[in-house]
């Protein structure tokens, strides 16, 4: 089975691809985290990334993001697993958001 590969790019590249067309940056933590801090983009927690994907499927290149990368990393070695999404580009921002503080 073919399987895709996610790229690790750092949050400087990950907030310039989500301003891009057909880009969508996916906040992985939980919800009160989001609401207190985030760098836009759309938040979907991990518990519940595949009950959510849909939300995703008009997207072409796909940003995870998470606090310190390890819930995204996750997330991104799923998103990979998506049969439907071998086309799409998956993007993992390594270091997280507090890489930025």
């Amino acid at each position: 089975m073919t399987k895709n590969t996610y790229t690790d790019i750092d949050l400087h590249e990950a907030l310039k691809l989500k301003n891009e067309a057909n880009s969508v940056l996916v906040d992985v933590r939980e919800t009160w985290e989001f609401e207190e801090f985030n760098e836009g983009g759309i938040n979907i927690p991990l518990s519940e990334i595949r009950d959510k994907r849909n939300l995703l499927t008009s997207y072409k290149n796909i940003v995870v993001i998470c606090t310190n990368g390890v819930r995204s990393k996750v997330a991104a070695m799923d998103y990979c697993r998506v049969p439907e999404w071998l086309d799409k580009s998956i993007f993992h921002v390594k270091g997280g958001i507090i890489e930025s503080a």
